[in-house]
C-alpha cells in the first residue's frame, strides 16, 4: 500500500502521533513508543487514505475491516507486556501494522487473517522475518502453532471462542476489546485453571471483527 508521503512528512506525523495521542494517554512504555515511532503506519492503509493514517481514529481498509486508532494499538501493546522471544498469536492482522510492531518488540508473531487481499497487503508492508502469516478463519486461531505466551485479538468481539483460549499457555495473557451494548472496552486476562477471566481497563472505540458475534440472548 504505497504512499506519496515523503519520509520527512511521515516521520513528522509519527512524532506528532506519539506526542499528542500516545504519551498523553498512558502509552509511555519505551519499547512500545520506539516501535510505533519506527513503523510507517501509512504503509498499512490504502494509498488514498495515507493522509489520515496518523489521525486519532480508525482507518477503513475495505472488506468491512479497519485499522484501529493508534491509541487503541498502543494501549493493547502496553497491556500485553511483550518481551523478546515471546510467541504471540495476533488474530485479525489485516494489513499487518500490529504484526510489524510486535516483531520489532522481539516477538515471534503468528498473524491470522481470513481476507486474502488484506494478507497480501500485510506481507508487502510488514517485511520482517519473525512474522508467520496464517490465512484462515479468525476465530480458529493457529492451533498447529500453539501454545502462545500472548494472544492479541485485533478488534472488538462479543464472544471469546474456546478454541482461542485453548491456544493460550497457562499463565499467558490475552488482550482484546469487548463489545458491551453500545460501549467497547479494552480487556485483558491471564489464563489459569483452563480459563481466562477478562477485566476491562479502558473504554475505546474499536473496530469490530467478523466471526465473534454473540448468539441471540447471550451475555458475556
Amino acid at each position: 500500500m504505497a504512499t506519496k508521503f515523503s519520509e520527512i512528512t511521515a516521520a513528522e506525523m509519527r512524532a506528532a502521533m506519539i506526542d499528542s495521542q500516545l504519551r498523553t494517554n498512558d502509552v509511555t512504555e519505551p519499547a512500545v513508543v520506539a516501535a510505533m515511532a519506527a513503523v510507517p503506519r501509512e504503509a498499512h492503509v490504502p494509498a488514498s487514505l495515507a493522509s489520515v493514517a496518523y489521525t486519532d481514529r480508525a482507518v477503513a481498509l475495505g472488506h468491512g475491516r479497519a485499522l484501529n486508532a493508534p491509541l487503541v494499538t498502543g494501549r493493547m501493546l502496553v497491556a500485553a507486556a511483550i518481551r523478546p522471544g515471546m510467541r504471540v498469536l495476533l488474530v485479525g492482522s489485516a494489513t499487518g501494522y500490529t504484526a510489524a510492531l510486535l516483531a520489532l518488540l522481539g516477538a515471534e508473531v503468528h498473524a491470522v487473517e481470513e481476507q486474502g487481499e488484506l494478507m497480501t497487503a500485510a506481507q508487502t508492508a510488514a517485511l520482517h522475518g519473525n512474522i508467520r502469516w496464517v490465512e484462515g478463519p479468525l476465530n480458529a486461531g493457529a492451533p498447529d502453532a500453539a501454545p502462545f505466551d500472548r494472544i492479541i485479538i485485533e478488534g472488538a468481539i462479543e464472544t471469546l471462542p474456546d478454541a482461542l483460549v485453548a491456544q493460550l499457555a497457562d499463565g499467558g495473557r490475552l488482550i482484546a476489546a469487548r463489545r458491551e451494548g453500545a460501549v467497547t472496552r479494552l480487556v485483558e486476562g491471564v489464563k489459569a485453571g483452563g480459563g481466562v477471566a477478562l477485566r476491562s481497563f479502558a473504554d475505546m472505540d474499536v473496530a469490530p471483527l467478523p466471526g465473534f458475534a454473540a448468539p441471540a440472548g447471550f451475555r458475556f
